[in-house]
């Protein structure tokens, strides 16, 4: 495929880098100032572009491609809005200050990218060399769906983290946050801030959450380049997303479970895939009828809840 060419990833790695710098150093420091409708514009904007994007996979790849990169994009940002939920439990639990959040979630986005490719480049190469693998994936896959349907809610435990728990014992934290610093300069030496501990944390949810996605794409393709852009671009919006999402986020209550599905549907198919090989295009379609059905179930209960708080309400 024409994807391997290095024409093709010098355009993606131009593409990505021009959006990064966008959101990291113009939409970050805009949210302060304008607030709301730019993260939502520019929430629109990278969406935008993943979409287009697909369409230049087309034009080198060919329909086969494009079909794999889209559904590989649908499943990932599902997970990606998922993993949202999760930031916002940690956020909630630190009694983070909005402004400081904004910090978090920038480290957060460009440690998710460089994870992804150490994990893409992981994935390709024991897949190549361990077709086995393909069962263990899609095994883990259908474990963490089941978890997902029975579990009704998330819980957030930083006590329990290891890695909180080390930096606990061998650093001094501040009992408050210092606007967005991680680290304070006193007359004793360096102190760490809280803010370093929700960062832990975060990566850490962040870690876990490449561990269901990553497996799931291998569902789709085993193209390093269709793996790691649709990767990317679902990533690469996350911030904005948050803070766009964080007050409808308890709107969504089928959110979850349609991931559990959509997780489940891929880890089946894999499981199967010596024997059974469903189009991609069929893939794609199941994906976006989850996502879709999910969301208008949502919206549904939603409307219906406001209702019955009107009529309580009422005269």
């Amino acid at each position: 495929m024409a994807s391997h060419h290095p024409a093709v990833w010098g355009v993606f790695g131009a593409l990505i880098a021009s959006l990064l710098v966008v959101d990291l150093f113009v939409i970050g420091r805009a949210h302060a100032s304008h607030g709301p409708r730019t993260l939502a514009r520019w929430t629109v904007a990278v969406v935008v572009a993943a979409l287009l994007f697909g369409g230049y996979v087309f034009l080198v790849g060919g329909s086969q491609k494009a079909l794999e990169y889209y559904a590989g994009y649908l499943i990932e940002l599902s997970l990606s809005v998922d993993n949202l939920f999760v930031f916002l439990l940690i956020f909630r639990y630190f009694a983070v200050p909005t402004a400081s959040q904004t910090r978090v979630l920038m480290w957060g986005v460009v440690t998710a990218i460089v994870l992804r490719g150490l994990m893409v480049v992981a994935g390709v190469v024991l897949l190549a060399r361990f077709e086995w693998i393909i069962y263990l994936l899609g095994a883990v896959l259908v474990f963490t769906a089941v978890r997902m349907l029975r579990d009704e809610d998330i819980q957030v435990a930083p006590e329990r983290n290891p890695l909180v728990r080390l930096v606990r014992r061998v650093l001094p934290i501040t009992k408050r946050y210092h606007g967005d610093a991680f680290l304070i300069k006193r007359s004793t030496g360096l102190l760490a801030t809280p803010l370093v501990l929700v960062l832990l944390v975060v990566e850490w949810s962040d870690v876990t959450f490449a561990i269901d996605s990553i497996p799931a794409i291998f569902s789709v393709t085993r193209d390093p380049f269709i793996v790691f852009s649709s990767n990317i671009f679902a990533v690469l919006g996350l911030r904005a997303m948050f803070f766009v999402l964080a007050d409808l986020m308890k709107r969504f209550v089928y959110l979850k479970p349609g991931v559990a599905v959509i997780l489940g549907f891929v880890g089946v198919k894999m499981l199967l895939s010596a024997w059974v090989h469903p189009p991609v295009a069929l893939s794609l379609g199941v994906i976006l009828t989850v996502l879709i059905v999910a969301v208008l179930l949502s919206v549904r209960k939603a409307r219906r809840a406001r209702g019955l708080v009107s009529d309580d309400t009422g005269p």
